[in-house]
């Protein structure tokens, strides 16, 4: 007998809860802002408000490892927190380097505070941050790091840095070398904090060329500075350096990483390639973590003035034809690739709470956490997803936000930036 009075009932949907070992139509109760109660049935006079969500996913809040949202100080890079965030179906976003030591303060008050979504993020190794979307290379030398601020800004800010982002790729690389990877691992190990790595080109090569770097070496020359819980990010990448050499295979010190504790971000964005996840994945290069990446590079937002008209990446972002992507669609792409629903639901659930080092507060429907739910459509058809190869790759499966709870109030998913689903 249920005598219980509950703000809100979710009912009938498949819940998946990979923490609790939940998988099955279930109910889930909300009261107070918070999880009250999940089971097969609960009464909906016991409910103050009843949604019916059978035939669709209901799920732990999706945490985005891999956002840009420090809108406007990062000219066109940063977008909108709420856009990426609830209205995408999105209850936790995190933002990858945005934020550095000096800017970090104005991301606190400007951005975290005042977001519907919660927002963390992984704090810059680099003093200027994300500024203008890593637009002007020679600003990320070892002279742009300063190791004791960076760290300073970390530890006093733990309730929202979660860790710190660095890149090891061959345009930084054939400037300077490793030190700039050096030190971002200092910076983490001082701090005591995850190091997120971006491989894979992001900047192009100065006028001198490589300088003698190979891009095929910058895995095995990285993975030693890091620690277990840190993260690879970027592993089906489309540009050199990345987890595939030239010969199409995976490096060989990928698989002795994953079994030292080192994980890894799909970090989907421009980068993601069907045609390396393909070579990747049956390697054991599966993805520990899923973060969408994206921001106003590869997603059509109205660009600042004054910001630049261009990026390298703007003429071959990913699903060429329709600009717009979202966690939910890169979860699809997860599953078209073979990997089944009930592996993918942890990659932005359970595992990324992990990785935040919040498991104790969210990634769960857990009696008594924060009612962080996403609900979302899972339809049946024929369905058309291109990478920014322009792969075409036909799915009868494709995920869309409906709706979900942050902190048990409700945001439709009516972003501009969510993808139309395209008949195949």
């Amino acid at each position: 007998m249920d005598g219980t009075r509950y703000d809100l009932l979710l009912r009938g949907g498949r819940v998946i809860c990979p923490k609790n070992g939940i998988d099955g139509i279930r109910d889930v109760a909300v009261r107070g802002g918070r999880i009250a109660n999940i089971a097969e049935t609960i009464l909906p006079s016991s409910a103050a408000e009843v949604i019916d969500v059978s035939g669709k996913l209901v799920l732990p809040g999706l945490i985005d490892t891999h956002a840009h949202v420090y809108q406007y100080v990062t000219g066109r890079f940063g977008l909108n927190p709420d856009m990426v965030g609830v209205r995408s179906g999105v209850t936790t976003v995190v933002d990858q380097g945005g934020p550095s030591c000096m800017t970090l303060p104005g991301f606190r008050h400007y951005i975290a505070e005042t977001s519907d979504t919660r927002v963390l993020a992984f704090l810059s190794a680099y003093l200027v941050g994300g500024l203008e979307g890593h637009f002007y290379p020679n600003l990320y030398s070892p002279d742009g790091v300063d190791i004791d601020a960076t760290v300073k800004a970390a530890v006093e800010n733990r309730d929202l840095v979660r860790g710190i982002k660095g890149h090891a790729e061959i345009g930084g690389f054939a400037r300077w070398g490793i030190k700039v990877m050096e030190m971002a691992a200092e910076i983490s190990r001082r701090a005591d904090l995850p190091l997120y790595v971006h491989f894979g080109q992001l900047w192009g090569l100065p006028e001198s060329g490589a300088n003698g770097e190979d891009a095929d070496t910058i895995m095995e020359r990285v993975i030693p500075l890091l620690r277990p819980g840190d993260v690879l990010a970027h592993p089906f990448t489309r540009h050199p350096g990345g987890f595939i050499n030239e010969q199409g295979e995976v490096h060989s010190v990928i698989k002795a990483a994953l079994d030292a504790g080192l994980k890894v971000d799909v970090g989907h964005g421009s980068h993601f390639s069907y045609r390396v996840a393909r070579a990747a994945i049956p390697a054991g290069v599966v993805p520990y973590t899923l973060g969408a990446d994206m921001h106003g590079y590869n997603t059509e937002v109205p660009r600042p003035a004054g910001t630049p008209d261009a990026h390298h990446d703007d003429e071959n972002h990913p699903f060429l034809g329709q600009a717009r992507f979202s966690l939910t669609q890169a979860m699809s792409s997860m599953m078209a690739l073979g990997i089944p629903l009930e592996e993918v639901v942890p990659m932005v659930t359970s595992h990324p709470a992990q990785m935040l080092g919040l498991s104790d507060r969210i990634g769960a429907l857990t009696p008594g956490f924060e009612a962080d739910v996403s609900v979302l459509h899972d339809d049946r058809g024929s369905f058309l997803l291109r990478d920014n190869e322009d792969t075409r790759v036909v799915v009868d499966r494709l995920l869309r936000p409906a709706f979900c709870l942050r902190a048990g109030k409700r945001f439709d998913a009516d972003s501009p930036i969510l993808p139309r689903a395209i008949a195949a």
